[in-house]
């Protein structure tokens, strides 16, 4: 972001006029990416922040290890598949349709994902 905004600063009026502006406004849309880009990750982090993994609960919420037959979520931020000693887990936001399902169930539950249906055995 601030290499953009350097570059940005940098940029000299050419003889070609529009060019300068272009470029310009050009390296002014990059830096407001990055600066969304960022913004994006500190909010993430943020919410990863919050998760208490010492506190152990029944319910599922943010923070949880949702442990089914087949699927294992864990309930923090979108981050697609997460490899830990060899089992494989779905990292999901706690607002994604299947997070909001399952905040509604407890262990013993089933549930339709995938066109499967899924047992809930353990919730960590």
């Amino acid at each position: 972001m601030e290499a953009a905004q350097a570059a940005a600063n940098a940029e000299e009026k050419s003889s070609a006029g529009d060019k300068y502006e272009t470029t310009r406004a050009m390296m002014q849309i990059e830096r407001d990416k990055a600066a969304a880009q960022l913004d994006e990750g500190l909010k993430l982090k943020q919410v990863v922040d919050n998760i208490r993994a010492e506190v152990k609960s029944t319910k599922i919420g943010l923070g949880t290890l949702v442990l089914t037959d087949s699927v294992h979520f864990y309930i923090a931020i979108s981050a697609g598949k997460l490899t830990v000693e060899d089992q494989v887990f779905l990292t999901i936001s706690a607002q994604a349709p299947i997070a909001l399902t399952l905040m509604k169930l407890k262990a013993g539950n089933t549930f339709d994902f995938n066109k499967q249906v899924l047992t809930i055995r353990d919730i960590v």
